[in-house]
């Protein structure tokens, strides 16, 4: 039986209530003295909470798909990156430094938030480039989000300086923070490497987080009455960028990326807001938001919250709502991903004028170890998708 099966989960669910079960009927001949009864006691105690404890993490692994088989469990992954095929075809903080404030909203920030774990060698910023830790004040959305910012070498070479690169906004998932970007998904490392070997153009990179109410999942919502999430990424994040970092000023030069809830994120704001990003890569996103306990009311009541729900599920939206010109890349997993049967039904539903690629991998689970073998693959496509460079006079 498969690691994630129902059938496996069951049994050993089975198994450790009858346990319990035989436990109890036999505690009273196991209540005397001497060593067998005690090994029996303990033998017993240990029979059951080893079963409990296995039936616990099997249901929590099968609902997030940490593991998606038993090769993984023991660390043996397929670590080569994922192949890119086209989808069906379409029909004031303590840790600042005062002077270090940037333009448009941008404080540097100084401390243990100002040096991030990138991975990139260490060397000058126009041979290596740089990851900067900064705060971003945001007016619209009313918040001060934290934020790393990959900026290539390029950005600080002297024949570059006139001109604008582009930009990928990255997103983490939730309850992760936007440093598991750098530290586990490997962004600034993936990207400079890229970039050194000309797999990838130049481009700056921003890692943020889901939420503009930590510990709150604001799933880039616009929640009635409560953050505005959804404005933060598509109003205030441009508008600060722009004012503080030599990006495109061009829809053209600005993408959305992210992994797990923040891949949803990605995709949403792509085909919400395809004027301000109009590409995006979606790694084992979720193609529909709803609420639970850590997002709260998302959409508000009666019909208008219905309507709100309904238009934050992308499936529906294709089949019901003018298609986005947008450009897409979906991934999943045939074995070990919960989200591969809508995966496919979210690339049938795709017409023109948008258009879905895809990188579905034979196996992998929710975790690091599968988003790093699609990380690389997606920079690459990504890239290919926006334009640079874009002059500062425009």
């Amino acid at each position: 039986m498969g690691l994630t099966s129902r059938s496996l989960l069951y049994t050993v669910v089975f198994v450790a209530v009858l346990c319990v079960g035989l436990t109890v009927w036999l505690w009273p001949r196991l209540s005397g003295r001497g060593a067998l009864p005690v090994l029996g006691r303990l033998g017993a105690i240990l029979t059951t909470q080893l079963t409990i404890m296995s039936a616990i993490l099997l249901a929590v692994n099968s609902a997030n798909s940490f593991y998606g088989s038993w090769g993984q469990l023991i660390g043996k992954y397929d670590r080569a990156p994922g192949q890119i095929t086209r989808g069906v075809e379409a029909g004031a903080d303590p840790a600042v430094d005062p002077g270090k404030h940037g333009k448009g909203g941008v404080v540097r920030l100084s401390g243990p938030e100002g040096a991030p774990k990138t991975g990139l060698p260490k060397g000058p910023k126009e041979e290596v480039g740089t990851v900067e830790s900064v705060r971003l004040t945001a007016p619209r959305a009313n918040v001060a989000e934290p934020a790393l910012v990959y900026l290539p070498p390029q950005y600080f070479q002297k024949q570059y300086e006139r001109q604008r690169f582009p930009v990928i906004i990255a997103i983490s998932g939730y309850p992760g923070g936007f440093d598991n970007l750098s530290q586990y998904l490997r962004l600034p490392k993936t990207a400079g490497e890229l970039v050194s070997g000309n797999r990838m153009r130049p481009t700056v990179i921003v890692m943020v987080r889901p939420t503009i109410a930590s510990p709150r999942d604001t799933e880039c919502v616009d929640v009635p009455k409560g953050p505005q999430a959804e404005t933060y990424f598509t109003k205030d994040l441009p508008e600060i960028l722009k004012s503080a970092y030599r990006v495109g000023h061009q829809p053209s030069a600005w993408a959305a990326m992210g992994y797990s809830s923040g891949g949803t994120c990605a995709l949403e704001l792509a085909m919400r807001h395809p004027e301000v990003y109009p590409v995006a890569g979606a790694l084992s996103a979720d193609y529909k938001i709803n609420n639970d306990l850590t997002t709260g009311d998302l959409f508000g009541g009666g019909e208008d919250g219905e309507r709100r729900k309904r238009e934050h599920n992308l499936i529906w939206r294709l089949k019901n709502m003018p298609v986005p010109q947008a450009t897409v890349l979906v991934t999943s997993s045939e074995k070990g991903e919960k989200n591969y049967k809508e995966t496919l039904k979210f690339l049938k539903a795709v017409k023109e004028p948008m258009r879905a690629d895809k990188m579905i991998l034979p196996e992998g689970s929710h975790n690091f170890t599968t988003w790093r073998r699609e990380v690389a693959p997606a920079l690459e496509w990504m890239s290919k998708q926006m334009t640079f460079p874009q002059d500062v006079n425009n």
